[in-house]
């Protein structure tokens, strides 16, 4: 497989902070759950969301 440029990977913005991320091998087979770009946006999250 060749090697990706940074720049080529698909991007989201983050749910929380509205900052963009970028896509990781970790997140290869979630990558249509992923919505915050850290943990920490994460636990901010608002509550009253998805349960």
């Amino acid at each position: 497989m060749a090697m990706r440029r940074k720049a080529d990977l698909p991007t989201r913005l983050c749910a929380v902070c509205g900052r963009p991320f970028a896509w990781r091998k970790k997140w290869e087979k979630v990558w249509a759950e992923v919505r915050y770009c850290s943990e920490r946006c994460r636990r901010a999250r608002k509550p009253g969301g998805m349960a």
